[in-house]
């Protein structure tokens, strides 16, 4: 696919910068991100925890004791999806969760553009750990990427790219927040916000049930679906997500975005640094400019 800019689009080299999760349990959730997923502490202060890899944030955990679990059909994350830049490194990965927090599991796919496995943390927070094949290897129809849901056996991917190296001490190569994908009331609006307001570009649909889009030709860096949460209105504070950031390249991209925010009368907080919004489930967005 080739992506072309326009006026109402977002840049091609916007990217995904991390997800805040308020949690119950800090040391439990801290343990579980560092030592399972293999990401580092990037920094700790009182209540909140950074942990990415470099000097990427990819998790921040935010201390919010009073908060409770919301319904399982609420509106939310459906799963945080941290990519790794190497199978090697996704196997170790995938590997630490397993010995560390056997049963959360959940499932894994070979999505054609990626190989995706798919865990639950300790506050029931889903977790998609993948890998991507190249870009030349994707394959696009009228528009739209070509993704499927083939079966990945994990005990097989581990055989194929778990060393015994990594399995004593994980790979520490690149990660980042892939993409992040919601549980909403209704497609429909998620479009009308994603799409037409905020700038991305739809790269694949399944039905009125679930959507995905990304800005500058990825298979995608949000979907949303409503598997479970159909009819859902705007969350109420609760554990779980916090807020997702995204990063465009320039200040004046992120200009751009809030006139559009604007013409849309979408309420904006812009500090001429940071423009930040919610969908219209209230889920929180924070843009930020690389630059």
């Amino acid at each position: 696919m080739t992506s072309t800019q326009g006026p109402d689009r977002l840049p091609t080299d916007t990217a995904m910068g991390g997800v805040t999760l308020l949690v119950a349990d800090l040391d439990a959730m801290t343990a579980y991100y560092r030592d399972a997923v293999t990401l580092q502490v990037l920094s700790a202060d009182g209540g909140r925890v950074v942990l990415g890899r470099g000097a990427t944030p990819i998790v921040t955990l935010q201390h919010d004791p009073g908060l409770k679990h919301a319904s399982p059909s609420a509106a939310g994350l459906f799963h945080t999806a941290v990519l790794y830049d190497s199978r090697e490194a996704l196997a170790a990965a995938v590997y630490q969760v397993a010995q560390r927090h056997p049963g959360t599991f959940t499932g894994s796919s070979d999505h054609l553009v990626s190989q995706a496995f798919y865990f639950d943390d300790p506050e029931g927070n889903g977790v998609e750990l993948y890998w991507d094949r190249d870009r030349t290897e994707w394959s696009w129809v009228h528009g739209r990427v070509e993704v499927d849901t083939l079966f990945l056996d994990p005990n097989r991917f581990l055989r194929e790219h778990l060393t015994e190296a990594a399995a004593e001490r994980p790979v520490r190569g690149e990660a980042v927040l892939g993409h992040v994908h919601l549980c909403v009331g209704d497609v429909a609006s998620a479009r009308e916000f994603y799409v037409d307001r905020l700038g991305f570009d739809t790269t694949a649909e399944l039905g009125e049930r679930a959507l995905f889009v990304s800005a500058g030709g990825y298979h995608h860096h949000i979907a949303v679906n409503t598997w479970r949460s159909a009819g859902a209105g705007p969350r109420t504070p609760a554990l779980g997500l916090g807020r997702i950031d995204i990063v465009v390249p320039t200040g004046d991209d992120l200009g751009e975005v809030a006139e559009r925010m604007r013409h849309y009368e979408v309420p904006t907080r812009d500090d001429g640094r940071t423009l930040a919004f919610e969908d219209p489930w209230a889920n929180a967005i924070r843009l930020t400019a690389a630059a």
